[in-house]
């Protein structure tokens, strides 16, 4: 109840647009559209939008405004992030959080004390588990989890999201049993004896999420607070939610409709929802005020790469029987393409491995030819891992590539036992997707990575973890100047959504979206990045977020 109060004290009304307002004394730095960086001493806004940006000569223009002294503060645009998972951000803030978990051993633990703070939940979801930086970098299983929390379901997703480390009385819950075949696009992990060792990968899940009880609306708005909330304390005021269903559908109209979202969203309509063809008939969603924009679906080509779940044109280098799998049935692909382009809807395709990326590019030319769809700004979320001969194809095809710099900072300690090192040519290749003149949206697949920007930032110019390791950058070739980084979490990203004339900067006319942070980003050394606290962030000329307060 506090954080919603906290929240909703936050939450002015996005219709109570700010007078005339100027400040002064600050070190800005903004985009135009053509790319080039600009910067600025004073910054003044009307009614939500930028007015006017410029130096010494704007402090007499104005006397009227509002004047507040940034006394010197570092002034960006608000950052945007092109893919997150904004309930599934808010629900992990909210469940038992195993990212921090040592081995199985301990995030059973760290469980079994979540579970015993919640006597009335019937069941226990958690997230964040990550097998490969455990000692054993083994899959876990249920009977580890059996010994602490026994008679109640419990279920936890894989840091990734494409796989579930569940315990017996899920799996009885669901009735997954010896006798249960893998469903298409998923697999049950099974013992030597071919009984479930309690890891469902990526559609395998479906058998168990089914039993879940529904989500509440209460739940929803807890999640979305509890969400919104942490991404303003960072600096992001607009995410590209990557992949919602009916529920949250309704849920974010109404919430735009009593004025109350906390950020700007531009979700995408998961492609297997039941309703798809329902959503896609009624059309384009688009409030006045531009917190809301419904134009998008999000469809789903494979696994991760962690989870040997991402699909390859060869076989794993560390497990020869197996090329990943398919979420989304190859045969499936062209009813859905022509469904949703020719329905005037862009198309955002998760692809990680090579053959998932191969595939997507095949059937976009394949239904462009038919249906049209090419000015969509179709995009490829992921674009994880390339065969070199099929980046020129993203600029061929006018296929934006949606990248999230940390993946490469937190897969570099696998990628190349899953991948060999010819294939990491084509992996993570954010320069060379900007060499040839496509725009990279960067972001950061929140919860699966931290959403924090300024992580992506730091990995994105030094291909370094936060204890600047390797030395030199992963692959440094594939590294990115600040400038390119900047532009992919602002103009870039607010290009993928169709909205870089009314974000992504600030230049006049577009909304005053902006965030005050404690160091210059553009000349401080790159390594310290990471560490940039966030002041302020403001939304349509509004304070959303005080640093303390």
């Amino acid at each position: 109840m506090k954080l919603i109060v906290t929240i909703c004290l936050l939450l002015v009304s996005s219709i109570t647009l700010a007078a005339q307002t100027h400040i002064k004394n600050i070190k800005g730095y903004t985009l135009n559209n053509s790319g080039e960086l600009i910067r600025f001493s004073n910054l003044v806004f009307d009614g939500g939008k930028v007015v006017a940006i410029g130096g010494l000569e704007l402090e007499q223009n104005f006397p009227n405004a509002t004047q507040i002294d940034g006394k010197n503060k570092i002034l960006l645009p608000g950052l945007i992030d092109s893919h997150g998972h904004v309930m599934g951000l808010g629900a992990s803030i909210l469940q038992v959080d195993l990212r921090e978990s040592q081995s199985a051993l301990d995030a059973a633990k760290m469980v079994q004390a979540y579970a015993k703070s919640q006597q009335q939940s019937p069941w226990i979801i958690g997230r964040g588990w990550n097998q490969v930086l455990w000692p054993s970098k083994a899959f876990p299983n249920a009977n580890l989890l059996d010994e602490y929390v026994k008679n109640k379901p419990v279920m936890l997703s894989r840091v990734d999201g494409h796989a579930s480390w569940v315990n017996s009385k899920a799996l009885e819950i669901a009735g997954i049993t010896k006798d249960t075949l893998d469903p298409p696009g998923g697999k049950i992990m099974r013992d030597e004896r071919g009984n479930p060792t309690g890891i469902l990968i990526d559609n395998a899940e479906n058998l168990l999420l089914k039993h879940l009880p529904k989500t509440s609306e209460a739940t929803l708005a807890a999640q979305l607070n509890a969400a919104g909330s942490h991404l303003l304390s960072e600096g992001i005021t607009s995410v590209h939610d990557a992949g919602m269903g009916k529920a949250v559908y309704d849920y974010y109209k109404k919430r735009v409709a009593q004025h109350s979202l906390p950020i700007r969203i531009y979700p995408m309509i998961a492609a297997t929802s039941p309703v798809l063809k329902q959503l896609l008939k009624t059309g384009r969603v688009q409030d006045q005020y531009d917190w809301l924009s419904i134009r998008s679906v999000k469809a789903y080509g494979d696994g991760a790469l962690g989870s040997r779940g991402a699909a390859l044109l060869e076989p794993y280098s560390d497990a020869a029987d197996n090329s990943g799998l398919l979420l989304t049935r190859e045969s499936d692909l062209q009813p859905l393409f022509d469904l949703v382009l020719g329905s005037g809807f862009q198309l955002n395709f998760h692809a990680i491995g090579d053959r998932a990326n191969r595939l997507a590019l095949d059937q976009f030319a394949d239904s462009f030819s038919r249906v049209g769809g090419r000015s969509l700004r179709n995009r490829v979320e992921h674009a994880q891992v390339i065969n070199i001969n099929d980046i020129p194809r993203f600029k061929t095809l006018n296929i934006i590539p949606a990248m999230q710099p940390t993946h490469a900072t937190s897969d570099m300690n696998m990628a190349q036992d899953r991948l060999g090192a010819t294939r990491l040519r084509g992996a993570y290749a954010w320069q060379s997707f900007l060499k040839q003149g496509s725009p990279v949206a960067f972001g950061s697949d929140f919860p699966v990575e931290l959403s924090n920007p300024f992580f992506g930032l730091h990995a994105a110019v030094t291909r370094q973890d936060r204890n600047n390791r390797p030395d030199d950058g992963w692959i440094p070739s594939e590294s990115v100047t600040v400038k390119q980084a900047f532009r992919g979490f602002t103009l870039d990203a607010a290009y993928a959504a169709h909205q870089e004339n009314i974000l992504g900067g600030l230049t006049v006319g577009k909304w005053a979206d902006f965030i005050l942070i404690d160091r210059d980003i553009f000349s401080i050394a790159p390594q310290d990045i990471w560490k940039t606290q966030v002041l302020e962030t403001w939304i349509a000329g509004e304070r959303r977020f005080l640093k303390g307060q």
